[in-house]
């Protein structure tokens, strides 16, 4: 059978018009067949939420309706994106915290400004490069991710405080008021949430202070539709409200999370708690087919590499070669390999490590990339090396996006780490602690949970942030934000956010059909291709032809998408989540 491959530039046809005209002529021989169409192809088979005033989306009903109660009361998409943040520590614990820490991408329609804010945990003063090496020199992952120590200082309060602070209208009183009454007085245990209480239910045992809050006397999970009460968390996000940020870093909270890592091999101080601080900076910026992307910078590796996968992409005819076709995912897989190949090398704190963000996301460097990849056969992950640009993350991760009437825009990741973290609270908090220590590289060459390998850039120093893949992000018509989106997903939430975006702009989806599509996953090592079910069993054949090794696993990602146009606002929560919802007014 001859298959048509029209692709850009490429060295077959040596220029895209001769592409075009050979699959033209090829055209109703014995060419692309019909079966290698995908399983989302129209762009009205899902249907998004529509509204006319605001619209928020999140992983979770409760925190949805909470985020537009406050955009009803006047309140702006800061306002509610802070009041989601908080509400998602009571009603989805797994991953949503205050004992963790993200990034949050901030758009003041007002003034045109556009911010990344950086609240990422950071390694406590006492941390070394080997605190995580047995006496074989091997990484211990016990101890980094289920003990005391593999805890960093949470960036959570400090970075909702910051947003809320020069971004939004309300006070953190007022926006707090909704999680600190579902702490108080209970909420009801979904489906969802017993679930994971379950599948967690030895890890959460081990840890006195957790297991009263989340578990029976006899310490079986609490179950569907029981309530769940959190009297300490309720305390300590009063605290919160009323004394603001230093409640947590320098009050009784300080003080609580002090003395349980201290009586437990912990080494988070008081020093630690008083001297962390979130940082604002500037996103990174890229554009892709007429519109600019901007997202988080280092040290999140989400931004550079999404607008570097972007740029590599940009030169290739993806909407004729059609959507989760052979040829539009081979590239992709190409593109992707690389581009991870680069994370293990150059990403880190760029307050430690000098990243070439510039570099990474030249137009100029994609193009060097672009000539490596090749259109017939898949590269080997163990020929792919870092390249040479130019000069100078958990699954239980969540995201929400928001968008106001006055054209604001939040986009925001945050988390635990692990599903729970640590599974460790605070003795008198009711606050889940972070297993962020995890992220670093424990010993360079060796992956971590996610199987992300890391180097120098990313090793472990005090004071340091962690390398993360989260990728909030806002896209841009016209100089007008279009939509806003992210994903949870560990090492995937980079390429689920780029086929969110190459849905929307390549394959003219609309934004629900676009989270709904069947996604796919590559990051250099290992050497797989990971596909979820959906995708075309010939289509599958052809990859495995062209020597990818296919690999059909669990689904990937919970994207929450707003997007915004001229009668209002649509919204799209992820249907691989339950219990996420879009909802505006």
């Amino acid at each position: 059978m001859i298959r048509i491959t029209v692709k850009a530039w490429t060295r077959e046809c040596g220029s895209w018009l001769a592409g075009l005209v050979v699959a033209l002529l090829l055209i109703g021989t014995d060419a692309v067949v019909a079966k290698d169409t995908p399983i989302i192809s129209g762009r009205d088979i899902f249907h998004p939420v529509f509204a006319r005033h605001g619209m928020v989306s999140t992983q979770e009903v409760t925190a949805t309706g909470i985020g537009v109660d406050i955009l009803k009361k006047g309140g702006n998409a800061v306002d509610a994106a802070v009041a989601v943040g908080f509400a998602l520590a009571v009603t989805l614990p797994r991953a949503g915290n205050i004992g963790g820490g993200g990034f949050m991408m901030v758009h003041i329609a007002a003034s045109g400004k556009t911010v990344a804010i950086d609240y990422r945990e950071m390694a406590p003063a006492g941390a070394t490069g080997k605190m995580y090496l047995d006496s074989q020199g091997n990484v211990d992952k016990q101890r980094a991710r289920f003990s005391y120590l593999s805890v960093g200082v949470p960036g959570t309060v400090a970075g909702m405080a910051l947003a809320l602070e020069k971004y939004g209208t309300m006070s953190l009183a007022e926006v707090m008021a909704p999680a600190i009454f579902l702490a108080r007085n209970g909420i009801t245990v979904t489906s969802q949430t017993a679930g994971a209480l379950h599948r967690r239910q030895k890890r959460l045992s081990k840890h006195p202070a957790t297991a009263r809050i989340f578990l029976h006397s006899d310490g079986t999970a609490l179950a569907a539709g029981e309530q769940l009460v959190q009297a300490d968390l309720a305390e300590s996000l009063t605290q919160i409200a009323e004394q603001g940020p230093d409640a947590f870093y320098r009050g009784e909270i300080a003080r609580k999370i002090a003395a349980s890592m201290s009586a437990n091999g912990g080494l988070i101080t008081m020093d630690d708690l008083k001297n962390y601080t979130a940082v604002e900076r500037a996103p990174v910026h890229g554009s892709y087919r007429g519109y600019d992307i901007y997202s988080m910078p280092p040290p999140s590796s989400g931004g550079v590499h999404l607008i570097q996968l972007l740029n590599i992409l940009e030169d290739y005819p993806i909407a004729f070669l059609g959507h989760n076709t052979a040829d539009t995912i081979h590239l992709m897989t190409e593109a992707m390999k690389l581009a991870y190949a680069d994370r293990s090398h150059y990403l880190g704190d760029p307050d430690f490590w000098k990243v070439p963000v510039a570099g990474l996301t030249s137009k100029a460097y994609a193009a060097k990339l672009r000539e490596k990849i090749s259109l017939r056969y898949a590269t080997p992950s163990k020929s792919i090396k870092p390249g040479d640009p130019l000069p100078h993350e958990s699954n239980e991760t969540t995201h929400y996006s928001i968008m106001d009437s006055a054209g604001n825009v939040v986009s925001n990741t945050y988390t635990l780490n692990f599903s729970f973290g640590t599974g460790i609270v605070a003795a008198g908090t009711g606050i889940l602690l972070n297993n962020e220590m995890d992220d670093f590289s424990a010993k360079p060459g060796v992956p971590n949970a996610f199987g992300l390998v890391g180097g120098e850039a990313n090793a472990i120093e005090a004071h340091k942030r962690p390398l993360s893949s989260m990728t909030p992000t806002i896209v841009f018509r016209d100089g007008k934000a279009s939509f806003a989106t992210g994903s949870p997903g560990g090492s995937r939430i980079i390429t689920t956010t780029l086929q969110l975006i190459m849905n929307v702009v390549d394959h003219e989806m609309n934004i629900s059909a676009a989270t709904a599509a069947s996604r796919i996953h590559h990051q250099w090592l290992p050497d797989k291709l990971r596909v979820e079910a959906g995708i075309s069993g010939d289509t599958l054949d052809l990859l495995s032809t062209m020597g990818h090794n296919i690999q059909i696993g669990n689904v990937m990602g919970s994207t929450q998408t707003v997007m915004r146009f001229d009668q209002g606002f649509f919204g799209a929560a992820d249907p691989r989540r339950v219990g996420a919802r879009a909802q505006g007014y």
